[in-house]
């Protein structure tokens, strides 16, 4: 299963484990995110180090995992495909993700309400809607 991480779903995982961070390491997800997602992850850093249930280890463990998972498409192979991400976006900040949507044809990982109700376009897909999707190929009990 292709798709676009938005950033709140990292964040999510980044400050604690549970399901979201188990999907994130999960073999059968494939990963995409625009590049400058990485650096304004890194200028929040501290906010969510002070945040965050795990152990600073654990942490720079787990975000040296993400960056190895995910694949960081740079702005300028996303550009031709923002005026159709404008044309569907409610919000400027989900613009990118559209984009990126676009290009690779991945759904959108977000829990993000509105960017899922506001277009038909793209796929948006919420944490419990993709492990609903993947239980039956992690579950050994199922045939």
């Amino acid at each position: 299963m292709d798709l676009v991480l938005d950033a709140n779903v990292l964040i999510a995982a980044l400050i604690k484990k549970g399901i979201t961070a188990d999907l994130i390491v999960d073999e059968n997800i494939h990963l995409f995110a625009p590049e400058f997602m990485m650096e304004e992850f890194q200028k929040y850093r501290d906010e969510i180090v002070q945040k965050i249930h795990r152990t600073k280890d654990d942490f720079e463990h787990f975000l040296e995992v993400i960056k190895q998972r995910t694949a960081f498409i740079a702005l300028e192979e996303i550009k031709p495909y923002l005026p159709q991400a404008i044309a569907l976006s409610p919000d400027p900040k989900d613009v990118a993700y559209l984009a990126l949507a676009i290009r690779t044809g991945a759904s959108i990982w977000s829990n993000d309400k509105r960017l899922k109700e506001h277009q038909n376009k793209i796929p948006v897909l919420a944490t419990h809607e993709i492990l609903a999707l993947l239980k039956p190929k992690n579950d050994p009990g199922k045939k």
